[in-house]
């Protein structure tokens, strides 16, 4: 069972690669706190007018949050990710130099900044081999039956039991991607889908 959930890994990496344009820290950080519950393209949308004048985090910390709610307010719950994003800035700055950290620790001082959000910035940012787990991986790790747990929190730990550490990083976008285009919630698209022969799901009959 190992082997063929690492091969069915790295055919999902290999067909749906994730490509992070911009791997800077801070972009990294506070693009993913404006992700959380956001389509990508909205989230894309703010993250681009948040940062389009070049501020940067001394800038954003001196911001009062009315100051960013047009900028991101594609990405949605703005009033509170601008109070998030502006208290994050204040605490790089005091607290780290005005760097962001490199550890989960760290990084998941922040407000608003979970497990999610810290893996992917320690994976994207720093290359530290990082298993972020979002409901995308959550339930196609399930529903392939890599794993059986109730949550992304369970998810991220048996997960990192059944993959190589070398595809805890890119498994997340991968696995978005995956998910966006094929192995969809409601309805998956099995019969256009490359890695059906080893999945759970389909194989019991459950994707008819």
């Amino acid at each position: 069972m190992g082997e063929q959930i690492e091969l069915t890994a790295r055919i999902i990496i290999e067909q749906f690669p994730k490509v992070h344009e911009n791997t800077e820290p801070y972009f990294v950080l506070v693009s993913t706190i404006l992700s959380q519950r956001s389509r990508d393209e909205n989230t894309e949308k703010a993250a681009y007018q948040l940062f389009e004048d070049g501020w940067d985090v001394y800038d954003i910390a001196a911001k009062q949050p009315e100051q960013l709610y047009e900028r991101i307010k594609p990405a949605g719950l703005y009033r509170q990710k601008s109070i998030n994003i502006i208290e994050t800035s204040k605490m790089i700055i005091k607290e780290h130099d005005g760097k962001v950290p490199s550890t989960i620790e760290q990084l998941t001082q922040f407000p608003g900044v979970g497990r999610k959000t810290a893996n992917i910035v320690l994976w994207v940012s720093f290359s530290i081999p990082a298993m972020a787990v979002d409901t995308h991986v959550h339930r196609i790790g399930n529903r392939l039956g890599w794993i059986e747990t109730k949550n992304p929190t369970e998810s991220e730990f048996a997960l990192m039991e059944v993959l190589s550490k070398d595809l805890w990083g890119p498994i997340n976008g991968s696995m978005v991607e995956f998910g966006k285009a094929v192995c969809q919630p409601r309805k998956p698209l099995c019969d256009m889908c490359p890695i059906s022969r080893y999945c759970e799901f389909f194989n019991k009959g459950q994707a008819s």
